[in-house]
């Protein structure tokens, strides 16, 4: 057994070290799995950093209230009296002031330029109540001041701030009733809330000419208090409302375009992983034509076609997951940690190791796929033929 086991690793080794004496083919399979790993990353790398930052938006103990039937928050309508009722509900956290810690919230779709291109986006301007930012403790200011309610004032996230032109304070944002000033710019650990503007509700309300509100937010007291929160409001007849907690809310509001953006990366990898495919097979097909003798040698004095398999098998494997440990680096170089931009929304793209991980298993199944063929042709090849034929 272990002698058999060193007759593989001989052939092996003795394939690997052939290979710069057939670099050229050799670099067909390193180059188009770099560039196939390379590209399905780079896409990947969106759906990830667009769930990153869903998931970095939301919390377990926080709930949102949208009128019945009401799939976004732009499609909801919540009247002032309904919004105070809400507030009243049990399980609720209360503030140290003694005010349940509640939103009600008024969005407005802003027109705005982007830096990179030049291409028009709406930006949500969102309205948020008194308690709104306690509510949301990870809005931290980090430039300029505070807005000031009653007044047509406004704070930018700082993803929105670096994507989109004309954001810096002290800059003027156009609204149907006149222009708003940005006083400061926010993080927000780099959630949905940093591509947006932050506004007083009650004086966006007004100055939209608006009497209902398109959703309120709530603090629980704690993650199991939404079911408390929940039976109150659906006992309530005067409240034709669904409560969702908004992690739920928000994995349901992203789960198409992240389908759309992961369904893109694997067809686009498989359609180029299908040609990276047949040029490893061609590849290695050229390869065991011109080992041919070395081939017929080696089973002439011996050895297996194990061993054979196993030597072709390696060689386009190393090549494959060369080629993908480059494109795996070039992809992480140049797009993790980068800002992209989906319609009015910022995110950074991710490349985390599960995704280079995922990568180079990409590759070596495709290095694989490339390598068998041309594998078991050799451990087939006719050893007398073979010795005629060169």
């Amino acid at each position: 057994m272990l002698a058999s086991v060193r007759r593989i690793a001989a052939v092996t080794v003795m394939g690997l070290r052939a290979i710069p004496d057939r670099l050229g083919a050799s670099l067909v399979i390193v180059i188009g799995m770099a560039l196939v790993v390379a590209v399905t990353i780079s896409i990947l790398s969106m759906s990830v950093g667009f769930m990153r930052t869903v998931h970095n938006t939301g919390r377990i103990d926080r709930a949102i209230v949208l009128s019945h039937g009401s799939q976004y928050e732009f499609g909801s309508a919540i009247s002032r009296d309904n919004a105070l009722t809400i507030g009243d509900a049990p399980g609720i956290k209360i503030a140290g002031d003694g005010k349940p810690i509640v939103s009600a919230e008024y969005l407005v779709a802003v027109l705005v330029t982007k830096t990179s291109d030049g291409l028009d986006a709406y930006l949500s301007l969102r309205g948020v109540g008194l308690e709104g930012f306690a509510l949301r403790p990870e809005i931290k200011l980090v430039s300029g001041r505070m807005f000031l309610p009653a007044r047509h004032e406004l704070i930018v996230g700082k993803s929105a701030l670096a994507q989109f032109e004309g954001l810096e304070v002290g800059g003027q944002v156009p609204l149907a009733d006149g222009d708003w000033t940005i006083t400061g710019s926010f993080e927000s650990n780099g959630d949905e809330r940093e591509s947006e503007l932050l506004a007083d509700s009650e004086t966006l309300l007004s100055a939209m000419r608006a009497n209902t509100f398109h959703s309120v937010t709530v603090m629980l007291q704690t993650p199991e208090s939404l079911e408390q929160f929940r039976t109150a409001i659906a006992a309530n007849p005067t409240l034709a409302v669904d409560v969702t907690r908004e992690t739920e809310f928000l994995a349901d509001q992203s789960k198409y375009l992240n389908t759309f953006l992961t369904m893109i990366a694997y067809v686009v990898g498989g359609i180029m992983g299908l040609g990276a495919t047949f040029g490893a097979l061609n590849t290695m097909y050229t390869a065991v034509s011109a080992r041919a003798l070395e081939i017929a040698t080696l089973r002439a004095i011996g050895f297996s076609g194990v061993a054979v398999v196993v030597s072709v098998l390696a060689e386009s494997l190393v090549l494959a997951l060369s080629g993908a440990a480059i494109g795996a680096v070039a992809a992480w170089i140049v797009f993790n940690g980068n800002l992209h931009t989906v319609g009015g929304l910022v995110f950074r793209l991710a490349v985390p190791p599960s995704l280079i991980a995922l990568g180079l298993a990409f590759a070596f199944a495709l290095g694989f796929a490339g390598g068998l063929f041309p594998a078991i042709r050799a451990a087939r090849l006719p050893v007398a033929d073979a010795l005629r034929a060169t």
